[in-house]
């Protein structure tokens, strides 16, 4: 089937991640507001729908041999892997984004008086993940490993003391909100990642870094937002 200007541009992500490479390049956020439809999107943005839905179908059917199928894996696996794989990423790279940037600041930030403006978002960034991420690992995933051993084993789920798993979720969607929200911001202040035609070495790597680290993080929201979370939900509803 075609994907149409009507579908939801976070499921149709969820079902392929390739499409995402498309919502990338045409400046689309399937992340943070992927509760939208394409032809939504394309309004608010100015973009030409068909030529969109052509770049789209380009890509489909589906080939099951690309990428990985996170739709299919149990939900105590998947939080295990973005807990391992995204929250380490933004642990280990930290530290040296903050570094670099604070090194170009002090460099070249006479000149290129934005770099000050990013590296502060930067830091309100880091210290936000490190807090977000924490309330995952403690509360929100360990209940939904309960939920997959409860559907697993056929043992009773207790009620967490949250009330339902739509509240941490909700917590969660609001925060990724906000980091979605503050990298449109650093993207604008740093022309899209792109350093000034004498940048020297270390400023180029920064950028380069700036822009691994946003990917890394829509890739880690995609998969919460619009694979994790609606499953959690589901199960919960089915559990309790």
């Amino acid at each position: 089937m075609e994907v149409q200007k009507n579908q939801n541009i976070g499921e149709l992500v969820a079902r392929d991640y390739r499409t995402a490479s498309v919502f990338k390049k045409y400046g689309i956020d399937f992340c943070c507001q992927g509760n939208r439809t394409i032809d939504s999107a394309c309004i608010a943005k100015n973009i030409d729908v068909d030529n969109l839905l052509n770049n789209l179908n380009s890509i489909h059917p589906i080939n099951n041999s690309v990428g990985i199928d996170f739709q299919s894996w149990p939900l105590d696996l998947l939080a295990d892997y973005i807990e391992k794989t995204h929250h380490r990423y933004v642990e280990d790279k930290s530290p040296e984004l903050i570094a670099y940037l604070e090194k170009i600041c002090e460099v070249h930030g006479k000149n290129s008086t934005e770099l000050y403006e990013i590296n502060e978002l930067i830091q309100q960034t880091v210290a936000n993940l490190a807090q977000h991420m924490k309330k995952e690992e403690l509360v929100l995933f360990p209940y939904i490993r309960k939920m997959e051993n409860a559907k697993r084993t056929g043992e009773l789920l207790q009620k967490p003391s949250f009330g339902s798993i739509q509240n941490p979720i909700n917590q969660m969607e609001s925060e990724h909100s906000a980091e979605g929200d503050r990298f449109r911001d650093i993207e604008t202040l740093s022309n899209i990642y792109t350093p000034p035609e004498d940048a020297c070495n270390t400023f180029r790597v920064t950028y380069a870094l700036l822009k691994e680290f946003q990917d890394d993080l829509h890739l880690h929201i995609h998969l919460e937002n619009n694979i994790l979370f609606p499953k959690a939900i589901q199960l919960e509803n089915q559990l309790l």
